[in-house]
């Protein structure tokens, strides 16, 4: 009996952490990754491992995660996004789902990586927005948290925002953006009431509590990014100057960092990879049409 043939499926996944014990399978724990396998293996009938560009921990929330796995199914790549969410819960999404190159792994093929940390800094927190930033009891000077953020640029040794180090082969990664600013909150919030009362302290733009600080790198330690935001909130709040960064950075000890900052203001937006094993597959499969079509032609003349 000839061995079955192996298609790689790419899958971009978005999720709402809130429930979950994080993405890796744990024992008598929700996980991403638990139902990720369970819903691939209603779909094909066999159970397999789902890979993942970045293991999102407890309560982390997901936009653009990517995810893969090998199946034997003959399902095409594009129908994988429809037929695995009937089996997933409502707080999981897929969002896309394409056939990919062999070569192609979630983890080890990622050559970027964005992530997004919301913060909330009004006096009222909107109770729908609890789970999904994290709240500043104290106004933050947004200015000086953005005067901090070339000293992140660069490639540098950032065990200072990694917990337990270390936990990879290296610390040193290299940060290609890094950007904070204030958003208005959303319209569909507003209500006959303002969120911002008359009797608290002036707050430096009611209209936009909410703050989104936005890292692009080649890869990130374990709660650095989390380590990181903890930082800018001492800048914020006066505590430090912003270029308490560069000196942080330097000494290379957890302990001169901020706190880590909470898990439910996090989110994994983004995950960038070679074109070759994307497209890859796709200009293969068109010169294979291409060519069938050419030698029908040659066949017919």
């Amino acid at each position: 009996m000839p061995e079955p043939h192996y298609r790689n499926i790419m899958l971009t996944v978005a999720y709402d952490g809130t429930n979950y014990n994080g993405w890796q399978i744990q024992p008598d724990a929700p996980t991403i990754q638990e139902y990720m396998e369970r819903a691939t293996e209603k779909l094909t009938g066999t159970r397999c491992a789902v890979l993942c560009a970045g293991r999102t921990d407890s309560g982390v929330h997901a936009l653009g995660q990517v995810a893969s796995f090998r199946t034997a199914s003959k399902i095409p790549g594009e129908q994988f996004r429809r037929g695995l969410q009937r089996f997933l819960p409502h707080d999981v999404a897929i969002v896309d789902s394409r056939e990919v190159t062999s070569e192609f792994h979630a983890t080890y093929s990622a050559i970027r990586k964005r992530y997004r940390y919301l913060l909330f800094d009004g006096p009222v927190l909107p109770p729908f927005l609890r789970n999904l930033t994290h709240r500043s009891k104290r106004m933050l000077n947004v200015a000086a948290m953005n005067d901090a953020l070339p000293h992140l640029l660069g490639t540098h040794d950032f065990r200072c925002f990694e917990t337990a180090y270390p936990n990879k082969a290296t610390s040193v990664r290299t940060v290609m953006d890094a950007t904070i600013t204030r958003v208005p909150q959303w319209d569909l919030w507003n209500a006959g009431h303002e969120w911002q009362p008359q009797t608290v302290r002036p707050h430096e733009d009611p209209s936009s509590p909410l703050i989104c600080f936005e890292i692009m790198a080649d890869g990130f330690l374990y709660n650095m990014v989390r380590a990181i935001v903890g930082t800018l909130i001492s800048i914020g709040t006066g505590r430090k100057p912003p270029g308490e960064i560069r000196r942080v950075i330097e000494s290379m000890d957890r302990g001169e960092a901020g706190t880590t900052a909470p898990a439910q203001g996090l989110y994994l937006v983004q995950v960038d990879y070679p074109a070759e094993h994307i497209g890859e597959l796709e200009r293969r499969k068109g010169e294979s049409a291409a060519d069938n079509v050419e030698c029908r032609t040659r066949n017919f003349e």
